[in-house]
């Protein structure tokens, strides 16, 4: 199995990278990657006759337009287009090349606004999504889908996984795109540095939300690879979640700002709470290894690191527009 050719598309990605780290670790040596100007997975045509010269063993979909509430807000038709796109593009193009296997990663805001918590993998599609981050949410729904649709009629083994919000290495810091956690990290390390008394978050501070760590999310993955699951709806978490409110408190000690929290409320919550079952995951004997305190600091090392300064991040900010 470790001689499998594996196809990870998204590679440049936090999640993507993630899962080529925890390949190569697991002794996988034949991993395929392409960045984007090498191939664009919104091109059919390109992507078709990739796969068909590749006829990877197995591929992992990490590819995908994703960002937090306001990006969502400014670009909704790019969100539900280029996820719909990359998604009918290579599920498509895989099972007319013979690919067998796949994991597709969708998305914990798939599941309706007001589910009943912890939220379980048949509560797909029994109520009305959050507005804030609906066509992404589509978008989503759909690959699973097409998931289900070619498992059913063509007998392929593609595997849906819902993950919980994510955080860790690679992830994206800038302010219009990022998701909170990243968005805390950054703001408490610019309130530090210019020697402000307050960090103004978004909202009430009251939504409850569940973080997984990168790694852990890789892991998880490769894990059901190797167990060759299949033909299925997934949710992958840690089972424990914390207040808005929370979290910025724990980003605030780690990255060393002691000043006060000051809550618009003139901006959107989002979901009031997602909290993920992940009963079917322990069963199949995974569960998350992480802390959120110890992800959040190997996060925040993986920022300074990437930033020692902020007109260094200003310029990366700038060159990825």
């Amino acid at each position: 199995m470790k001689r499998a050719k594996i196809y990870v598309a998204g590679h440049r990605g936090m999640v993507g990278s993630a899962i080529v780290r925890r390949l190569q670790l697991g002794g996988y040596t034949n991993i395929i990657t392409r960045s984007h100007a090498e191939l664009d997975l919104v091109n059919q045509q390109a992507v078709t006759q990739f796969l068909n010269r590749e006829k990877p063993d197995y591929i992992f979909m990490a590819a995908a337009r994703v960002g937090g509430i306001y990006a969502n807000n400014v670009y909704p038709a790019d969100f539900i287009y280029t996820n719909l796109m990359i998604e009918a593009n290579i599920i498509d193009a895989a099972y007319r090349a013979g690919v067998p296997r796949m994991l597709f990663l969708g998305s914990s805001c798939i599941y309706p606004r007001n589910c009943p918590q912890p939220i379980r993998e048949e509560y797909i599609l029994t109520g009305t999504l959050e507005h804030t981050n609906e066509p992404y949410a589509i978008a989503k729904i759909a690959g699973i889908k097409l998931c289900e649709s070619y498992n059913r009629q063509y007998g392929t083994h593609y595997v849906s996984v819902m993950p919980t919000n994510l955080y860790g290495p690679n992830d994206n810091y800038d302010l219009s795109g990022s998701h909170v956690l990243p968005a805390l990290i950054r703001k408490a390390h610019e309130a530090k540095i210019r020697g402000d008394r307050h960090l103004v978050v978004w909202g009430s501070g009251m939504p409850r939300r569940e973080f997984l760590y990168v790694e852990d999310m890789a892991d998880a993955c490769v894990f059901l690879m190797e167990k060759e699951i299949g033909e299925d709806l997934i949710n992958i978490g840690t089972g424990d979640d914390v207040t808005v409110h929370g979290l910025t408190k724990t980003v605030m000690e780690i990255v060393g700002f002691d000043g006060e929290i000051a809550f618009d409320s003139s901006k959107p919550d989002g979901t009031p709470r997602k909290l993920l079952s992940i009963e079917k995951m322990n069963a199949l004997g995974w569960r998350a290894k992480t802390s959120l305190k110890d992800g959040i600091a190997r996060t925040y090392a993986d920022f300074r690191s990437r930033y020692p300064d902020m007109a260094d991040f200003e310029a990366a900010s700038s060159l990825s527009d």
